[in-house]
């Protein structure tokens, strides 16, 4: 029973993993790096798409859009049709209307983190969610914050909190271990 639990919790399982895309508004991407912004947006493409070849659950959030305007428009047109749109006002996702209860509605126990800011609002979902009893993994190449400190301190807090900083690719030849030949060539195929 150990190894199945140590395993369970150190590698993503496609079976068992909610995408959460948190908070890539325009207004915030404004201000990010040019070559941080593309990274962001080519992992989150990468997750996002394999989510949705997958059938995984994808959840994304806007913080105050009024404020912050609304979800980049090049990652949205991205989510699957099914994915689940919040708007919120609290840092952590977990203050959105309904979000707690959908994600609780889908049954699966790991939570995999894509967005904006890292020291702010995947800080504090991640924290949330790690005291709920989920197993959080923090993509670190498909979030960021406007100054590298910031993104570097929070991944080192969120590390030693018991969160697993993992980066794109990993999650992604995780959750296609065991995938058939065709599903594992065209998740490899956008890695191009």
């Amino acid at each position: 029973m150990q190894a199945k639990t140590e395993n369970y919790t150190s590698l993503c399982d496609a079976g068992n993993s909610v995408l959460m895309v948190i908070d890539i508004q325009t207004e915030l991407t404004a201000v990010m790096p040019v070559k941080v912004l593309a990274r962001l947006q080519r992992n989150t493409g990468l997750l996002v798409n394999t989510a949705a070849r997958l059938a995984l659950p994808v959840f994304a959030t806007e913080r105050s859009p009024e404020d912050l305007g609304v979800m980049e428009p090049e990652i949205r047109k991205l989510l699957p049709q099914a994915a689940n749109l919040y708007e919120k006002t609290t840092f952590s996702c977990l203050g959105a209307k309904n979000f707690a209860g959908d994600l609780t509605a889908t049954k699966r126990k790991q939570a995999i983190l894509v967005g904006m800011e890292a020291h702010v609002c995947i800080l504090q979902t991640a924290l949330d969610l790690h005291n709920r009893g989920y197993v959080v993994f923090v993509v670190a190449d498909a979030v960021c914050s406007r100054q590298r400190e910031n993104y570097e301190t929070a991944l080192r807090r969120l590390g030693r909190a018991g969160i697993i900083i993992c980066d794109a690719e990993s999650v992604l030849f995780e959750w296609i271990r065991g995938a058939d030949e065709q599903l594992s060539r065209e998740v490899q195929s956008l890695l191009r």
